[in-house]
């Protein structure tokens, strides 16, 4: 039978941004009375420009640079965007094509269209920028614009100020635009956290889909390219979030596999497991989503103790997280219930708690427990407010260490891995070479790693779990030996909002 989809893209009101804009020129007024600065000026932020393919004539496929996409939802490249503090009047700035686009680019829209469409208040040309800003402005002296400067503390990478021609007549602010914004960006509305929803509905039937067509002896690719042509097929999802990493074997031991180094061309063999992290994109909103299984669809008792730890950690961190719950105290959850199902399991000796003031999770775990999503895969915003990295193993790693609120959208994504570039120093340190249980853990030398990876919305009492993909094992089992998801009659784990059946009800 052919996958389908009971989706259909949505059409995406352009309210959106507006509400962005509105949330904006909101934040930075207060922040500009209770500094004693005049309400005036602009914000100027510029969208991004197609690349072309190193020296070729290629232009790769554009996607919208995050912060304008948040601010104005414009799909197009070369434009620029404004607001005015004073009045809240927003301002686009197209570029001014040339005829010859229109023989081989297409119709060349009116300004008429990108000011319906877009719901801003006036469009210009982009050569008309230094006029009509000075044309608009109310204050005295020279115009004051407010331009985009700050660190992404997940890059290491700068955004970039806007610049155009005419600059020299304005006075510019590269300080305060960049927290303001990013904060905006940390809270989602109604309408941003419906199209994450959307991206991880299409994304959940398509790891499903995946997840029952995985079978011994085809290529990790293949079954990259039935999750991206599911996503695109059925949910219009043209853009993906991230690049794919489809490890199976030792490969799932690989955090970041999947890059032009490693390009998913391992062929699956049986006994293997399966890490598939994909997620798809949708008019610039995005998921993130990890699933583990065996490649021959049944758990092997190894298989199952490395899963159900990492499943324990994921279900109690959704279980605890709320408002005011610290980021940081996640994520050592999470490490403290992974070494309690290790030590269970004979993998690791001694006691957790001595374990956990040794970092031994970080051993297991050396990736930090989530990070905040939503424009960006990585969304911004984690180290805001003067927020400092925390200097352990395995807490170095975390994208943020900020208590929860409500409307963040953050990835809950434990894992357990044998990394031999981890576990042979601390087999060999004097300090926590005790803890290991040597004998076992050369048996799962080879065996890869688990991770489990779910998008999970803070509500004002607990949070919500956006995913929708089989977690138990018993569920796994089902789907991949043809049961329809979900399955009637039953219900599914803690990790998708709802409670697990006891082994003695699985059918």
């Amino acid at each position: 039978m052919a996958p389908s989809s009971s989706l259909s893209p949505p059409r995406v009101p352009m309210e959106l941004h507006v509400k962005n804009r509105d949330k904006l020129l909101k934040s930075l007024r207060q922040h500009l009375s209770e500094s004693s600065r005049p309400l005036h000026g602009f914000v100027l932020l510029q969208g991004g420009e197609e690349q072309t393919r190193h020296d070729t004539d290629h232009i790769e496929l554009f996607r919208q640079e995050s912060y304008f996409a948040y601010v104005f939802g414009v799909k197009e490249p070369g434009f620029y965007g404004a607001i005015d503090i004073s009045t809240g009047e927003s301002i686009l700035f197209a570029p001014r094509l040339p005829a010859e686009y229109a023989v081989w680019l297409g119709e060349i829209k009116p300004q008429t269209y990108f000011k319906e469409n877009y719901m801003v208040s006036t469009v210009c040309f982009t050569d008309e920028i230094a006029r009509v800003l000075q044309d608009h402005y109310q204050g005295s002296g020279r115009p004051l614009l407010f331009l985009l400067h700050g660190l992404n503390t997940d890059s290491d990478k700068f955004s970039k100020p806007a610049e155009f021609e005419g600059m020299d007549k304005f006075d510019t602010d590269l300080e305060t635009l960049h927290p303001i914004l990013t904060e905006c960006r940390v809270i989602k509305s109604e309408l941003e956290i419906a199209l994450i929803q959307y991206t991880n509905d299409i994304s959940s039937e398509a790891h499903v889909e995946v997840m029952r067509n995985t079978k011994v002896g085809m290529k990790e690719y293949q079954l990259e390219s039935l999750f991206l042509h599911h996503t695109y097929m059925y949910g219009g999802c043209r853009h993906c979030s991230y690049t794919c990493i489809c490890a199976t074997g030792d490969n799932s031991a690989v955090l970041h596999y999947g890059h032009a180094a490693a390009p998913n061309d391992r062929t699956l063999e049986d006994g293997d497991m399966a890490l598939f992290d994909m997620g798809a994109e949708y008019h610039f909103y995005g998921s993130d989503i990890t699933c583990s299984f065996p490649v021959n669809g049944k758990f092997t008792s190894d298989q199952s103790l490395i899963y159900r730890a990492v499943l324990d950690a994921h279900n109690a961190v959704i279980s605890a997280m709320k408002p005011g719950v610290s980021w940081v105290d996640m994520h050592k959850l999470a490490e403290k219930v992974i070494l309690e199902s290790l030590k269970k399991g004979h993998v690791v000796l001694g006691n957790v708690d001595d374990m956990m003031a040794e970092r031994l999770g970080a051993v297991f775990m050396p990736h930090g427990l989530g990070h905040f999503l939503g424009i960006d895969t990585h969304d911004p915003g984690g180290y805001l407010k003067d927020l400092q990295r925390r200097k352990e193993p395995g807490l170095k790693s975390l994208r943020t260490v900020r208590e929860l609120q409500e409307g963040m959208v953050i990835t809950v994504e434990p894992g357990c891995y044998f990394i031999d570039a981890l576990l042979l120093p601390a087999m060999n340190n004097l300090e926590t070479s005790k803890f290991f249980n040597q004998e076992v853990i050369e048996r799962f030398k080879g065996f890869g790693g688990v991770r489990i990876e779910s998008d999970v919305l803070v509500t004002a009492v607990g949070c919500n779990n956006m995913t929708k993909c089989p977690r138990e094992i018993w569920e796994i089992e089902a789907v991949m030996s043809g049961a329809p998801w979900p399955l009637k009659n039953t219900s599914t784990n803690i990790g998708n909002g709802l409670e697990s059946k006891s082994d003695s009800e699985r059918p």
